[in-house]
Formats: C-alpha cells, sequence, structure tokens
C-alpha cells in the first residue's frame, strides 16, 4: 500500500535496509563456517542492530558480495537524508536558544548520518552516485521482491567452492561492491578446492538457518546508545505529525472556502474532510506505536515547544525563494517566523480544554460565570476585517466553547432527560456515549456522531477530572477543521505564510444551502426533496400492496422509509433542540439563532448532508432489491429500444444502464437479443441456495454486530443491487482510503488511477513492452477497452500532478541536505522518497479522491446525486400506468396475467407480464399489443436523470485548478519549513 507520510516511509526504508545488511551478512557467515574459515563475531539474530554494526556487517558484506542492487543503495540514500533533514532543522531550533535535550539529539543524529555514511560508500555507494543516469534506469527494480524472495547477489565463497578462478559478468544494472575500494587479493587456487570439500563435508552439521526468520519485516530496525534514539525517533515523528497537520489544515481551509465562495457541494468538503481527519488518526496510531503512552495531543506539544509556546515563538519559521531571472541568482521572497500556538493548533487546544474543565464544573450544560464572561454576546456578523489578530482569536475562541455547549447538549440530552425527567440514575461519567454504546439507536446528530460521543464523554466526567491525556491528535485536528469551516465562511483564513487572511465574506451563502435542497422542507421544487418523494412512494407501496392482495408486502419499506423521514426532519439541518428541549439548556446561539449548532457550522452541514446521502442511496437499494420494478423495467426499456418500439433511449433508463451495467445486466452487456434468458441469465449469476444462505447470514450478523443503521444497510446482503456509491464505499473503509481492496475500487476513477501510479512497471516477456503487473484495476482496465499505452499514461500521471509546480534546481540547491519536499517537483531527491514510487503525500490523495468523491455527489458518475426515492415513484407510476391501459384494452396477456385464478401468479402479476413480454418466442397473440402500450408509456414518461437529482444541476465541468491553492502565492507549496 501506499506511503503517504515522511515519518513512516523512513521507519519503513530503515527496517528494510537492516533486514538486507543482517540477512546478508548472516549468510556470507554461514557459507564461511561451511568453508571451515572462522567467521567474525557478526552473526545477528534479533533483527535489531547499532550503526556500528550495520558498518561491521558492510564491511564484511563489501569484502565477499559480487554486486550490490541498486534499491539497497536508494534505501541507503532514503534513511540518511531523512537523518540529515531532521537534522538540520533540529540544529535551526537550537542555533538561538540552545536546548541539552535536542542537541543531544543532534549529537545521536550526527553519529547515526556519518556511520550510515560510511557503510554506503564501503559498498560502492559513490560509484552508483556518481552515475546518475543508471540511477534513473533503476527507478523500477522492486525492493520487496529483492528483500522477500532472498535474492542475495552471487557471493565470492560461493564461487571459490564452485568455479574456481572462473567470473561471471555483473548485471548492467548492479554497481560493484568493490570498485570505489582495494580490491581483496585473490587466494590460491589449491586452497579453493580444499575450502571447497570441507564446505561439502561440514554442510550437514551447520544450522539450517541463521537469520532471525521468526522476525517479521517491518520489526529489524537500527538501535541507539541508551535513550537517545528512543528521543530521536520521538522527536522526528512529532515534528513530521505536526507537518502533516499544518499541510491538511491548510488543504481542507481551502475546501471550505470552496463551498463558501465557489459553490462546492459541502457534502464533497465533508467527505474531504473525514478522509483528511482519518489520514491524520492512522498516521498518529502507526508513528506512535512504539511510544505508548506519548500520543496525546498534550504531550506531542509540549515536546515539539519543550513546554513553553511562547518560548518556541521564533524557533520554527518559513521561507519562500525565487529566481530572479535578471541576474541569474535566487533572491528570499519572504522570511517569517511561525506562528506557534495558531500553526501548532494550541489555541484550539486551549479552547477545548477550557470548555471541558467549565463544563465539567456543574455538568448542567450552562457556561460558569467565569467563562460567561468571555463568550456571552457573541456575535455571529462581527466585522472581522476591522479586528485585531487577537480579537479575532478571541471571537473564534467564543464560537467554539459555544459550540461545544450546544453540541454537548444536544447529544447527551436523551441521558440527562431520563434522569430529569423519568427519575433514573444514569452517573453521567460512566455513561458509554460512543457511538457503540446502547444510547446510539436515539438518533440526535448527523455526520459528527462520533466525535460528538468523544467530546461529551470528556465533558460529563467528574469535576476537575484530567482529561489531557485522552485527547488525541486526530481530536483537535477535527475541531481546528470544524472552526476553520466557519471562519472561511466569514472571509478569514489562515496562512503559514501571510498569517490571517482577510477577504469579504460571500454573499449570500448559507451553510445549510444544499442541505435544504436535499430535504426541501417546503416542497418548492417537485420531484426533487427527499421528504415530499418519502410521502408519494408510501402511498404508491401501499396501491401496491392492495393490487396483490397482500396488505404487508410493503410495510417493512414504508417503516424504513418513515423512520429515516422523521430522522431527517427532526434532526437534520435543524433540532428539537431550536425549538427547546424540557430540562436542557437553551442554545448558546439565542440571541442570534436558536439553531446556531447548524446555522454557524458550514462543516457539520457537510458531514450532516454527506451522511445522508449515503442513507438515502442505502436504504432504496435495499428497496429496490426487493422489488421487481426497476429491474424489470430496465430490461423492458432495453428491449424496446433494440426492437425499434422506442426510437430513442429515455435519459433516465439510460443513465440507469450506463451506470448500473453489472447490476442490470449479465457481465455489463446490453442483450440485442433472446431478452427473456438474458434477464434469467443476470438473475443466475447471484447464485444458488448457497449464495442466498451466505446473504441471510450476512443479515444476521448484522442484526447483532451492527453499531447503527449503516451497518443494517449492508449492500452485501442484497441479491441484484450491490453497487456502492463513493461515499458508502468511503464510509465502509472508515475514510481509510488504503483499506479499500482493489477489487471494490471503482473503474475508471482517480483512486484506481492512483492504484496504477502504484503498481510496479514490468516487462512483457512474450512483446518486450513496458506494462504493468497484472493486478484487479489493471486487468479490469483492459477489460473496459484501455490499451496498454493508455495504462501507463495513466499511471504517469500521477506523477505529473505532484510535479505539476517544479522549483527550479538553483532553488533546491539551496537547501539543506535531504530537505527537498517531493511536492516541489525536479529529481527524485525526497528524503524519505528516493526508493519507492508508492510514496505521496496525502495532500495529493486528497486532490484526486475529491474529483471521485464530486463526481459521485454532483459531477460525472452522480450516483448519490439522484433521488432513488422519487425515481421509485416514477417506476412504480409507469407500470402502474401501464397495467390501467392494458385493462381498459383487455389485452389478452394482461388478462391471462392478472385475472388467471392460479395462485402461483398472483403473487407476481407484474414480472409474469413482463417476461411474457421479453419473450421473444412467445407467440400469445396479444403481445404486440402489450409491447406497443409499454412504449407508449414509455414514451409519455420521457424523463432524465436530471429531472430528479437533488440538486438544480450537476456541476459536470469542474475547473481544473484546485481551488484549496487559491489564496496561496506561487510556490507557496514549495516553502519550507525550518
Amino acid at each position: 500500500m501506499p506511503i503517504h507520510n515522511r515519518y513512516l516511509a523512513y521507519k519503513h526504508d530503515t527496517s528494510h535496509l537492516v533486514y538486507w545488511v543482517t540477512r546478508t551478512s548472516n549468510e556470507i557467515i554461514r557459507k564461511m563456517a561451511a568453508a571451515g574459515r572462522e567467521p567474525p563475531d557478526l552473526l545477528n539474530k534479533s533483527g535489531s542492530a547499532t550503526v556500528s554494526q550495520i558498518v561491521s556487517m558492510s564491511n564484511l558484506i563489501a569484502q565477499h558480495i559480487e554486486k550490490v542492487q541498486p534499491p539497497i543503495y536508494r534505501l541507503f540514500r532514503s534513511v540518511i537524508n531523512a537523518r540529515s533533514a531532521i537534522h538540520a532543522e533540529f540544529l535551526q531550533i537550537v542555533a538561538s536558544d540552545p536546548d541539552p535535550e535536542i542537541e543531544k539529539s543532534n549529537a545521536s543524529h550526527k553519529h547515526f548520518i556519518d556511520a550510515l555514511t560510511e557503510a554506503f560508500e564501503v559498498l560502492g555507494g559513490q560509484t552508483w552516485l556518481a552515475n546518475e543516469s543508471q540511477q534513473l534506469n533503476d527507478e523500477q527494480d522492486d525492493i520487496e521482491e529483492i528483500l522477500i524472495a532472498n535474492k542475495f547477489h552471487a557471493l565470492a565463497l560461493d564461487k571459490d567452492q564452485d568455479q574456481g578462478d572462473s567470473s561471471e559478468e555483473p548485471e548492467s544494472a548492479s554497481v560493484s561492491a568493490t570498485s570505489s575500494r582495494q580490491k581483496p587479493k585473490p587466494r590460491k587456487k589449491g586452497k579453493k578446492g580444499k575450502h571447497g570439500k570441507k564446505g561439502k563435508n561440514r554442510q550437514q552439521k551447520l544450522p539450517k538457518a541463521v537469520e532471525p526468520m521468526t522476525v517479521p519485516l517491518e520489526s529489524y530496525k537500527i538501535i541507539e546508545a541508551g535513550d537517545s534514539g528512543l528521543v530521536t525517533e520521538y522527536l522526528m515523528a512529532v515534528y513530521e505529525m505536526l507537518r502533516e497537520c499544518s499541510d491538511l489544515r491548510a488543504y481542507v481551509q481551502g475546501i471550505w472556502r470552496d463551498v463558501a465562495y465557489n459553490q462546492l457541494n459541502s457534502a464533497v468538503a465533508g467527505a474531504v474532510s473525514n478522509m483528511a481527519v482519518s489520514m491524520i488518526k492512522r498516521c498518529a496510531s502507526a508513528m506512535f506505536v512504539e511510544f505508548p503512552g506519548d500520543d496525546s495531543f498534550d504531550k506531542v506539544m509540549n515536546t515539539i515547544t519543550r513546554g513553553n509556546p511562547d518560548k518556541a515563538q521564533g524557533k520554527f519559521h518559513l521561507s519562500l525563494q525565487c529566481m530572479d531571472t535578471s541576474i541569474g541568482k535566487v533572491k528570499k521572497v519572504r522570511d517569517i517566523d511561525l506562528d506557534v500556538r495558531e500553526q501548532f493548533f494550541i489555541h484550539t487546544f486551549q479552547d477545548l480544554l477550557d470548555f471541558v474543565n467549565d463544563y465539567q464544573t456543574t455538568r448542567s450544560g450552562k457556561p460558569t460565570k467565569r467563562m460567561l464572561a468571555e463568550i456571552n454576546n457573541w456575535d455571529p456578523k462581527f466585522d472581522l476585517s476591522r479586528a485585531t489578530n487577537a480579537e479575532r482569536i478571541k471571537w473564534r475562541r467564543a464560537y467554539i466553547i459555544n459550540w461545544l455547549y450546544d453540541l454537548v447538549n444536544l447529544f447527551s440530552a436523551i441521558v440527562v432527560q431520563r434522569n430529569t425527567l423519568k427519575g433514573q440514575h444514569h452517573a453521567y461519567e460512566n455513561v458509554d456515549w460512543s457511538i457503540r454504546g446502547p444510547w446510539n439507536e436515539h438518533r440526535r446528530l448527523f455526520g459528527l456522531n462520533e466525535f460528538a460521543g468523544f467530546i461529551t464523554s470528556l465533558a460529563m466526567q467528574k469535576p476537575g477530572t484530567d482529561v489531557k491525556s485522552k485527547i488525541l491528535v486526530h481530536h483537535v485536528f477535527q475541531l481546528q477543521c470544524i472552526a476553520d469551516a466557519w471562519t472561511v465562511s466569514r472571509g478569514w483564513s489562515i496562512s503559514g505564510l501571510k498569517g490571517h487572511l482577510i477577504r469579504p465574506p460571500p454573499r449570500n451563502f448559507r451553510p445549510r444551502r444544499d442541505v435544504d435542497l436535499f430535504l426541501d422542507r417546503e416542497n418548492q421544487r417537485f420531484g426533487r426533496g427527499i421528504l415530499q418523494a418519502v410521502d408519494i412512494v408510501k402511498q404508491l407501496l401501499e396501491r401496491d400492496s392492495m393490487l396483490h392482495g397482500q396488505p404487508d408486502r410493503h410495510k417493512m419499506h414504508c417503516e424504513i422509509l418513515e423512520d429515516v423521514q422523521y430522522d431527517f426532519v427532526n434532526w437534520l439541518g435543524e433540532s428539537k433542540y431550536m425549538y427547546g428541549l424540557q430540562t436542557i439548556p437553551s442554545s448558546r446561539f439565542s440571541n442570534s439563532n436558536a439553531n446556531g449548532l447548524w446555522e454557524y457550522s458550514p462543516f457539520l452541514c457537510g458531514v450532516g448532508l454527506m451522511e445522508s446521502l449515503e442513507l438515502g442511496y442505502l436504504v432504496n437499494m435495499m428497496i429496490w432489491d426487493r422489488i421487481p420494478e426497476p429491474f424489470l423495467l430496465v430490461h423492458l426499456h432495453n428491449m424496446l429500444v433494440q426492437k425499434g418500439y422506442i426510437t430513442a433511449p429515455v435519459g433516465l433508463f439510460a443513465s440507469l444502464e450506463e451506470f448500473f451495467p453489472t447490476t442490470f445486466f449479465a457481465d455489463g452487456k446490453k442483450p440485442v437479443a433472446d431478452f427473456d434468458n438474458a434477464l434469467t441469465a443476470r438473475i443466475g449469476q447471484t447464485g444458488g441456495r448457497r449464495a442466498h444462505f451466505e446473504r441471510q447470514g450476512i443479515r444476521r450478523n448484522a442484526t447483532h454486530s451492527a453499531v447503527d443503521i449503516h451497518g443494517l444497510l449492508d449492500l452485501s446482503a442484497n441479491r441484484i443491487f450491490t453497487t456502492k456509491s463513493s461515499l458508502v464505499l468511503y464510509r465502509q473503509a472508515e475514510w481509510d482510503l488504503d483499506r479499500i481492496p482493489d477489487a471494490e475500487v471503482p473503474w475508471p476513477s482517480l483512486l484506481a488511477v492512483s492504484r496504477l501510479a502504484c503498481t510496479k512497471q514490468i516487462t512483457d516477456p512474450l512483446t518486450g513492452e513496458e506494462t504493468l503487473q497484472e493486478t484487479d484495476i489493471v486487468k479490469r482496465a483492459r477489460a473496459a477497452g484501455s490499451k496498454n499505452a493508455d495504462i501507463l499514461r495513466m499511471a504517469s500521471s500521477v506523477e505529473r500532478l505532484k510535479a505539476e509546480r517544479p522549483v527550479p534546481t538553483e532553488i533546491l540547491d539551496t537547501l539543506p541536505e535531504g530537505y527537498r519536499h517531493s511536492r516541489m517537483g525536479g529529481p527524485s531527491t525526497s528524503p524519505l522518497k528516493e526508493n519507492t514510487q508508492s510514496h505521496f503525500h496525502s495532500r495529493d490523495l486528497l486532490t484526486l479522491v475529491k474529483q471521485d468523491v464530486h463526481d459521485d455527489v454532483c459531477g460525472t458518475r452522480p450516483l448519490s446525486s439522484l433521488n432513488l426515492v422519487w425515481v421509485t415513484t416514477r417506476f412504480l407510476m409507469l407500470f402502474m400506468q401501464i397495467e390501467e391501459r392494458l385493462k381498459k384494452l383487455r389485452n389478452p396477456l394482461w388478462v391471462e396475467t392478472y385475472e388467471r385464478p392460479d395462485s402461483s401468479v398472483k403473487w407476481g402479476k407484474r414480472v409474469a407480464l413482463a417476461v411474457m413480454a421479453l419473450n421473444e418466442s412467445c407467440q400469445h397473440y396479444g403481445r404486440e399489443e402489450c409491447l406497443a402500450v409499454m412504449a407508449e408509456k414509455f414514451e409519455e414518461q420521457r424523463m432524465g436523470w436530471m429531472q430528479h437529482i437533488y440538486w438544480d444541476d450537476l456541476a459536470t465541468s469542474p475547473k481544473a485548478k484546485d481551488q484549496a491553492d487559491e489564496d496561496e502565492e506561487p510556490g507557496d507549496d514549495a516553502c519550507v519549513l525550518m
């Protein structure tokens, strides 16, 4: 899987390097013992080695190995560059204010770098480094394959045993390990033969393996003296964690600015924000796994600021440089001190802590008098352009604390009212407020339940409870994104390089803009809003039940639609809280808008809408899988088009055929004849009794293990309609894109293209052409008609995205060793990227996937934009109109199907009618009239996809330029954090 974080890439490369060095050294020792020679005392069984041991083992390897594979050199350079980069950064930190712990860490860095450089050089690394063209040719070498397959190069001792003085020409892609040092003198032939015999005789007495076979590859590591190694690596992890947070904050902030100023659908921003939070959470979990108990935000912040943010101010700065073409030299455009409290989220962390401590004081939902003096009379329309930086920060602080009060009061209301109104005795500090707790069955919110549960669990602890250790980095990052989404909608954003950026607030922007379109509470847009659609479809389902003589036929469908509709009405975009909840304090925003929890939070509106779109899709896929009309009508439409009964395809049905090809047709191929068998063939693909029981098992497991309605609506339990929208796919992966298997990644999509970029490039043994390894995505791309050249071009397009704004070499050369950032473009000199094609930054991945989400919500593959409830209404109405017309005509086919006393047909009248209509071999004299009526009604109900989407239009031509960078100066992405 791709690695999106520099520290994790460094750890990955270090473990691979130690793996190769120790196992190669152990192999040499084994062969020396087999030959009867005394091996050096370097046998390694633990998988851990000091840098001094790495040097000693490298010397041994250089004496005996024929050649070193280029990927090994890249591993060396990657690890050396990574440590050199952080060493240079820490030197900058202590330059003005020495710190004993960081100075000790710097000494450790220097020893590490010098030792690893010595090992690199003794293995011939300088010769490889000097051959730049060879480096470029070696890029495709697969380090994983070399290591896992244990493809060590021919050892000199092997040649002594088997070939005497004979030698082979080294491979062109390899570099002689002895090319940069004096070659050892050859031994006499007689001794070689003698050693060979001894080795042969003693081979059976040697252990089968001396390398640490039970040590997993990722556990190989370099250990440093005392605790300096752990301290050094923790500092590296903390530094990279904050760099990642700062970069993703800037990106997500830009996405929400796009919502406010450029009409980007807020559900897109909500989904991208969730992915960014997941990236921070996943990276922190992986980075701090070796530092148990040191993963809290408080610990991270104390480490980076040495416990004093004010003292840390001035130790971190951003530098922007450019090439002055008039004089041919680099000049510094801007060099500023980083605002430590702002860029490291300290303001937001402190706001959260102060809120929790204040709420705990009484746990009544009301701020203390001291807090009220700060946050009372907050004005949402405060003129930020006339305020100072300090005043803006104070305004944001009041917003955060007021908003958190409303969030916790609403989320905890169900339990609080059980105590205050029903006399129950729930101890708030012991209640499980999480989404896996017993209270999660009561809907109170959309989109932010997990975060709300966490904040509530902190606030409901006993007064004075210290919660600092429970607040992790991703919690603070998510709260920062929530606050940023609001402030950018008021014209205030934060730039690392420019500080506070102020622009006029967007005209007529409302955070609930897209939520209101989705719901259409006032029924102003017929055929668009989901609330009105539910009312109408329930009536049609009840009528259908009566037609089939089965009053409970659609009871379950109607109940789940009613439940979802109830939740949408009461908890999406607004809540009962705005009207007042008994014994619960009123909204902190009552002075301006009692619905401030939603009205003043674009973030909540975005993630709430996003979850609602998912539920709308899932509920209707479940219903469609249990009623015959959608499946039958698409097949009937295809037949009527193919046979000329309909001159041009009806837009809605044509779109369904395009977006759900494998759902409706076997292998995704529309039939042109034999239509009834095509229908049964697709049904046959759903499996027999075993598959039926497996789906039943999935439903039973979901009933017992699901934590919310999303789990109950698992599409894997469906028989026909199993296609996932992008939003559904990402939620099921818990917004962790790397957890999505290749088989579920849609093709075409930019997520699939990003996977192509990480796929190994090989040479086809038959054609000699360059191609990609046959992964599931590559196979599906070929099946879809993509040629090999097209696939390679798509894979390389990701690299072009990362280097779309390359930085001149002259500027790169001014940076310290190992400093270069992969987004700068240019030669592959990133400290943690040199050795692997699969590493690209989280921001780059979000840029790609943002387009996929956009396409799903309101773009070119808009599965989530379609109001499927209204489409279901159209399907039922169309069938009813066909039936009424056939009944009026007393069509013989209809009479036989609908008035026949045979009970076997009674429960599937529409299925029987459709199958007979599809059967071209059917000689029934009423079939032609039936087909003519069907074609007539399809034509009368000619409708397109656009008539049934939630929005006024689809954004099918989004701007190519990423708006997240709109306010930044050219070259801002290439700024260097010192």
